[in-house]
């Protein structure tokens, strides 16, 4: 089935199967799954939690998938009750902690990872707690598991929006190709570093052979290379999640239809 890239659908307008109305695309932005008493960047969150706030999902009938497989079911009209979960920088703990609790759900996800730091830390955040980093072998062993994508967060995890065309290119196009190699699948995503995003970052992204893109409040460039998410940190409870996704209906009133794979052609 081919998909217009820019096709779009608000609360109220029909896919075009004129099969459902469909609402706001919904992703649920993670990081690190684990100990969650050294953080000073709120970008982990506890495998207990977790499991709540996947339950919450399931209570409210929403399962979560990966990125690829919600935008492709959108395209076929086929979307409603699905969210999006993803998981940023390719933690090692994403293996131990995060892949249990999801298998219990039933849910998938995708998992952006830098093919530039196989085995490392994240040097990037200055305060720390180091977290170690997904290993090749990791990575593969994921890129295997039912349910789960491996998609790109460039490099190296450098702002995209202040790098020179040569290192935008690398970032880019290299992880993409490095991914690729790794795991013997076509890669459909990427995420923004710092979910900064410009035209000419959302431009060689598309150029690259994405399918789509995640950010975290594009604004004026929301659409399938610049896709907005939500935050989930530790302090979300079932409260939060309710207040969280009913502002997500509020604000977030187109999302893009476009299957990645059609995009990535």
């Amino acid at each position: 089935m081919t998909v217009p890239a820019d096709t779009t659908a608000t609360t109220d307008t029909v896919t075009r199967t004129g099969k459902h109305p469909v609402a706001p695309l919904w992703v649920a932005m993670y990081h690190s799954v684990g100990d969650c008493s050294d953080d000073p960047y709120r970008i982990t969150v506890s495998p207990d939690r977790l499991d709540r706030q996947l339950s919450w999902l399931h209570r409210r009938g929403l399962r979560g998938v990966s990125v690829a497989d919600l935008l492709a079911a959108r395209a076929r009209g086929e979307g409603r009750g699905l969210v999006g979960l993803t998981f940023d920088d390719g933690y090692a703990d994403f293996a131990d902690n995060a892949l249990p609790v999801l298998r219990r759900w039933g849910f998938g996800a995708t998992v952006f990872v830098l093919p530039g730091r196989l085995g490392g830390t994240n040097e990037w955040d200055p305060l720390g707690p180091r977290k170690p980093l997904l290993t090749a072998d990791g990575i593969r062993r994921l890129a295997d598991t039912e349910g789960l994508e491996i998609a790109s967060h460039g490099l190296t995890h450098v702002d995209l929006t202040r790098a020179d065309d040569a290192l935008l290119g690398a970032e880019v196009g290299g992880s993409r190709v490095l991914l690729s190699e790794l795991t013997g699948r076509e890669v459909l995503g990427l995420c923004y570093p710092y979910g900064t995003v410009d035209q000419r970052v959302a431009d060689t992204v598309r150029a690259a052979g994405y399918g789509y893109a995640c950010a975290i409040d594009p604004g004026p460039l929301t659409g399938t290379f610049a896709l907005p998410r939500v935050h989930i940190g530790e302090n979300d409870t079932s409260w939060r999640l309710l207040l969280k996704y009913r502002l997500n209906r509020l604000r977030r009133r187109s999302a893009p239809l476009a299957d990645p794979a059609e995009e990535a052609r």
